[in-house]
């Protein structure tokens, strides 16, 4: 794995954004696979503050690794995230986005996104496959919407499945391993010190990670995997980065 650690947000995201320039480059378009959370917000907010022109989003077909089951306009929306912090402020065609319908019944909706992937992407043996996922990381391991105690999502053979908050007991829609770790290239985004220990375990003892926390899972096929993380997150990592 490649593992980038910055000294703030402001570096992190503009690496980032250099790092999906050129990948602009190697196609005529992309397709990305986005996360919710915190980290990408702030990604959201630099995306939009761009110059125009700086990044051409009209070859960018937008996706999501997972929702939750909310309407669109819900706070807690990962689409809303989306579009209230970059698609308001940058020029994506409508038909470039392509949202899961957080608002619809669960195993429904996993149904109905999974044969919108497989229309929409290019496929390897059968699975889409992106161009970038990307993913965070909970302090729990979690990553997508797949958690520990489901931890046998993973490993499911559909491309989406219904998952459930362990907390709070919210459905969610969720990608699984399988189109996941088919991505052409797979990005994580991680920020904070309450991510540290866990990160420590995945790249430290692999092995042990992988049975606990679906994060460790993410083995990309192309071998292609990169972590982008702000230096409280890596802190573990400080000998071995």
């Amino acid at each position: 794995m490649d593992i980038r650690v910055f000294d703030n947000m402001d570096d992190l995201t503009q690496s980032f954004t250099d790092w999906l320039a050129e990948r602009l480059t190697e196609k005529e378009y992309l397709t990305i696979s986005l996360s919710g959370g915190s980290t990408p917000k702030r990604l959201f907010d630099h995306w939009a503050s761009l110059p125009q022109g700086e990044i051409d989003w009209t070859k960018i077909k937008f996706f999501w690794g997972d929702e939750r089951c909310v309407p669109p306009e819900n706070e807690e929306s990962n689409y809303k995230m989306t579009k209230d912090h970059l698609f308001n402020f940058v020029s994506v065609p409508e038909k470039n986005i392509f949202r899961i319908q957080g608002e619809n019944e669960v195993e429904a909706e996993a149904e109905r996104y999974a044969t919108v992937l497989e229309q929409e992407l290019e496929s390897k043996n059968g699975t889409p496959v992106f161009d970038i996922m990307m993913l965070g990381m909970g302090d729990d391991g979690h990553t997508a919407s797949i958690f520990p105690h489901e931890i046998a999502l993973w490993e499911s053979n559909r491309n989406c499945v219904a998952a459930t908050h362990p907390e709070s007991g919210q459905k969610r829609v969720s990608v699984t391993g399988k189109v996941i770790n088919a991505a052409r290239h797979v990005v994580f985004l991680v920020t904070g010190e309450n991510k540290a220990e866990k990160i420590g375990e995945i790249v430290r003892q692999p092995n042990k990670a992988e049975k606990k926390y679906p994060a460790a899972l993410v083995q990309p096929d192309s071998g292609n995997l990169t972590w982008f993380m702000d230096n409280k997150a890596a802190k573990l990592l400080k000998s071995s980065v």
